[in-house]
């Protein structure tokens, strides 16, 4: 059982920055996929940015260029680094983590991640 537990969360004005961390105490070198999801009020869950055990990224059209995604190696860890925020970046944020084959393409989908685990989530607030 992996416990996975989100931090950096809190209220920010349009336009300012926020770095969200997820760590679990386990170590791993099998490969990961590790996503953001995040959940605006009254709507459905929705991917954010994932990245594989090699660092390898993707990213919802809505936040690429504003959002970076990271890992530590070794270390189920991830980092989302989040500039340049809008009011509609409003959310509960929550981490996930998930073990793949080499086969599978890490991205945030939420198919991928229904046999992972997930943190309590991160509340992020963003005011006009």
């Amino acid at each position: 059982q992996v416990q996975l537990v989100e931090s950096g969360g809190g209220s920010v004005q349009a336009g300012g920055s926020l770095r969200l961390s997820c760590a679990a105490s386990e170590y791993t070198y099998s490969r990961i996929c590790m996503a953001w999801f995040r959940q605006p009020p009254g709507l459905e869950r929705e991917g954010v940015a994932a990245i594989d055990s090699a660092r390898t990224t993707s990213y919802a059209d809505s936040v690429k260029g504003r959002f970076t995604i990271s890992k530590d190696n070794g270390k189920i860890t991830s980092y989302l680094q989040m500039n340049s925020l809008k009011p509609e970046d409003t959310a509960m944020y929550y981490c996930a983590v998930v073990y793949i084959s080499d086969s599978i393409y890490c991205s945030p989908r939420l198919t991928l991640f229904r046999s992972g685990y997930w943190g309590q989530g991160t509340q992020v607030t963003v005011s006009s």
